[in-house]
């Protein structure tokens, strides 16, 4: 796994976080609900690559 990967879950998380609180602080529940929902959506967007390459080197290693 690369640090880069690491590095973009987290900023994404830190982005997410601070996106929440303002949002709650503002007295938007559902819009900050949306979005901790809409950053769940793009970490696994980011991780698909990294889950297909996983998949592949199972089905290699086991020969399926």
């Amino acid at each position: 796994m690369d640090v880069g990967l690491i590095l973009k879950i987290a900023g994404i998380g830190f982005l997410v976080t601070v996106t929440n609180m303002i949002l709650s602080k503002a007295g938007r529940d559902e819009q900050s609900i949306f979005c901790t929902l809409a950053g769940i959506i793009l970490v696994l967007i980011v991780l698909m690559g990294e889950i297909e390459k996983l998949i592949s080197l199972v089905t290699s290693t086991f020969g399926l």
